[in-house]
């Protein structure tokens, strides 16, 4: 079974047999005889990548759970957490790990060396079972979470930053209604859309300014990396922004205008055993964020 999953995830036999420490046809082997005993296909096998049958992602689910509960057995007994064992795969923006996550991950690690930690950051929307996630942290308000399990953490606030370049061409202003002429980066998952436009919020509520720009791009550190170069205001989470300020390379404007917080949520599989080392995992995760830091 652990082979399998393995398989089904990776979507590779060479990929999970190398994780595994097995040679590859050990791993095609051992499904094929799992095939077998099933009475089912559970992987369809094409040249350029391997993906669950509809039977397979049934089975996958269940392999997950029963491995997981096989794990939480093994260590029922155990009340030493540094005895927590097993791989954690977890998914969360860039800016979430840079600025908090990865400064004290040495701490956690070391208070569980059984841990095996596999850190995605990227700035697509992973799928969570499909890709064999343990937990994902999401900032921003939850969309597809069907099934799924929303553990809220607090929130980001978001602040517009442009360079000090950009500020001495076009001058630096004071107020949204100071906007005009300026120009903005776009940030979008996927391109194609209507850019969001710059946001604030006032008295009145929550205000979208249309503003033109240049730019668009779909990743983190471009998005960040271009408001450095001085090709646009960007609006971002402050506390993700804050090594960039201090550094001297851009600098927060309108901050009696800022947009609207981001909720920040970690999101699990909502399954009836949970592995205490996901649990341990997220409280921790939970406890090292500023999730809801401003300057």
């Amino acid at each position: 079974m652990k082979i399998f999953v393995r398989v089904a995830e990776r979507g590779s036999f060479t990929q999970a047999a190398a994780d595994l420490g097995l040679p590859k046809a050990s791993a095609s082997n051992a499904v094929q005889r799992l095939e077998a005993l099933l009475g089912t296909r559970l992987l369809h096998r094409t040249t350029r990548r391997v993906e669950p049958s509809q039977d397979g992602l049934a089975f996958l689910e269940r392999c997950r759970d029963t491995l997981d509960a096989f794990d939480e057995l093994q260590s029922m007994f155990r009340d030493d957490e540094r005895q927590l064992r097993g791989r954690l795969r977890v998914d969360m923006p860039t800016t979430a790990a840079r600025a908090f996550v990865l400064p004290h991950l040495p701490e956690f690690l070391a208070a569980h060396p059984g841990i095996e930690l596999e850190l995605s950051c990227a700035d697509r929307r992973v799928d969570l079972v499909r890709e064999g996630f343990d937990c994902v942290l999401r900032v921003g308000v939850l969309e597809d979470v069907d099934n799924l399990v929303a553990r809220p953490l607090g929130r980001y606030d978001i602040g517009t930053f442009a360079s000090p370049a950009y500020l001495a061409a076009r001058g630096e202003p004071r107020t949204p209604a100071e906007l005009d002429g300026h120009r903005m980066v776009h940030y979008a998952q996927n391109f194609g859309g209507t850019p969001d436009g710059f946001e604030y919020v006032d008295a009145a509520g929550v205000h979208v300014l249309p503003l033109a720009g240049a730019l668009t791009v779909n990743n983190t550190d471009s998005y960040q990396a271009a408001c450095v170069a001085g090709l646009g205001l960007i609006q971002a989470p402050v506390a993700g922004m804050r090594h960039l300020v201090d550094a001297g390379l851009v600098k927060e404007i309108l901050l009696d205008h800022r947009a609207e917080p981001m909720p920040v949520s970690l999101l699990y599989a909502s399954r009836r055993h949970l592995p205490r080392r996901v649990r341990v995992f997220m409280d921790w995760l939970a406890e090292c964020g500023e999730w809801n830091a401003g300057t």
